[in-house]
């Protein structure tokens, strides 16, 4: 790939694609090739020169940021990156973009009295991220050698883990949809966003399914019938003694939180084999930890190649042999659905038996 990234702006708004502008060209290593003010303009404009990276609003007149997302993400290869004026404010829009394709949100930085645009610092880090992960460099390091065994320890409650990115918060709406409000097991979550839009999200899926959805706070333990988010941009992860906490190691990651980090604290911590599911998203993460959930005896599951908004993540763990299971998205929550209906069953026999 070219060293510069080819930058693209959509945005109805003249201040705003000012703003973003002058970021865009005060980065050495950034190069702006077109602005667009609405959808279909950045449509037309993607069919003349394809850029790596497109900044797309959402709210705009002829077509909008969804619309123009999903019809870019299904005919070209660049990323897509939500800047909106507020993430918050247009929460559920953001979450059907990034269903839709987009790869992350942020704030459109604001220009402020001298010129400088405030907000600045957050955009050009999530470019930065994006640009690391187009140019293949490596997502996960010192993730792939073997997983240390210890004595299984922790809680037994049977567990659906899930791991997703590019396009996960409707792929994460669709498979819970399909579970009961009261399935008899726990779920646990890793999304790739934002910290500060993972309130958002949670009260987003909290609002479309039928089970309890909130963040997981350190310290706790999994809980039946509830699915917990990951909440922070450090990696949730599994204590021996059957806790939930958030490790900053290992830093050199570009994605936080990392799928990877938290399968495997699972391999090592989790004593009932349960069920892991890697769902769409860009890159390899979640592959090596699914692999290593799959090697404990886990049921995996990873989505097809159909139904993914990004086939990377299922793919790399298609290549590595970690999903027992492949299933396109409309059939995993009923096989999640089926499985927790089992492993409920059993936990009540067992409770009987005592």
């Amino acid at each position: 790939m070219d060293p510069m990234l080819k930058v693209a702006v959509v945005n109805d708004s003249v201040m705003a694609a000012e703003s973003l502008r002058r970021v865009v060209e005060s980065v050495a290593d950034y190069q702006l090739v077109w602005v667009a003010y609405d959808g279909r303009e950045a449509l037309r404009k993607c069919h003349d020169l394809c850029p790596d990276i497109v900044l797309m609003d959402i709210i705009m007149p002829e077509m909008d940021g969804i619309a123009a997302t999903r019809a870019i993400c299904a005919e070209f290869q660049c990323a897509i990156l939500v800047v909106t004026a507020s993430v918050d404010g247009h929460a559920g829009k953001v979450f059907e973009a990034m269903g839709a394709g987009a790869l992350d949100a942020v704030n459109t930085p604001v220009l402020g009295p001298s010129g400088e645009s405030e907000g600045r610092e957050a955009l050009i880090s999530k470019i930065n991220t994006i640009g690391t992960l187009l140019r293949g460099k490596p997502l996960r390091r010192n993730l792939e050698g073997p997983v240390a065994t210890p004595p299984p320890a922790g809680d037994d409650t049977p567990l659906i883990a899930i791991g997703a990115s590019t396009g996960g918060p409707s792929a994460l709406r669709e498979v819970l949809q399909a579970l009961p409000p009261n399935p008899g097991v726990a779920i646990a979550i890793v999304q790739h966003v934002d910290e500060q839009f993972v309130a958002g999200l949670t009260r987003w899926l909290d609002e479309q399914v039928p089970l309890k959805v909130r963040m997981a706070q350190a310290g706790e333990s999994l809980a039946l019938d509830t699915a917990l988010v990951c909440g922070r941009q450090d990696h949730l992860v599994l204590r021996a003694e059957g806790r939930l906490d958030y490790n900053p190691e290992p830093r050199a990651l570009a994605y936080r939180p990392s799928v990877d980090v938290f399968f495997h604290s699972l391999a090592e911590n989790h004593k009932n084999r349960s069920v892991g599911v890697l769902l769409t998203g860009m890159g390899r993460d979640g592959a090596a930890g699914l692999k290593a959930l799959r090697d404990r005896n886990w049921c995996t599951i990873a989505q097809d190649q159909d139904s993914c908004a990004v086939y990377g993540m299922p793919k790399a763990a298609k290549e590595l042999d970690a999903a027992g299971e492949i299933l396109p998205l409309a059939n995993i929550g009923t096989r999640l659905a089926e499985w927790a209906e089992q492993a409920s069953s059993r936990g009540r026999e067992q409770r009987k038996r005592r």
